[in-house]
């Protein structure tokens, strides 16, 4: 099996209190940016939604599924993941995999 096979990709959907996406679209563009050095991280985009206002999208690519699992034990990612509580009414993560395409080198 490719090592590409390997990666773990999600999407997650946030949904945000009426009226704080763009605290919480702050929020998690700070936390972006301390994923820069992370190990196992390839990815980590977040998006706003066109059609509702009050969603955001993170995209993620981790070389494996440890390295995700890894990441969700840091004390940063622990820290944001608080802070990021109050300002969330639902969560959907979308677990998906990774078969080929421009820029995974498949």
């Amino acid at each position: 099996m490719n090592n590409e096979m390997n990666k773990f990709a999600m999407f997650g959907k946030l949904t945000a209190h009426s009226g704080k996406r763009e605290e919480l679209v702050s929020l998690m563009l700070e936390a972006s940016r301390s994923l820069n050095d992370m190990e196992g991280c390839e990815l980590y985009i977040i998006n706003e939604s066109v059609d509702d206002p009050d969603v955001i999208w993170v995209t993620e690519l981790w070389h494996d599924a440890q390295a995700h699992a890894d990441s969700l034990k840091n004390e940063q990612v622990l820290s944001v993941i608080q802070q990021a509580k109050p300002l969330i009414a639902g969560v959907e993560p979308i677990r998906i995999r990774p078969v080929g395409g421009k820029g995974l080198g498949v």
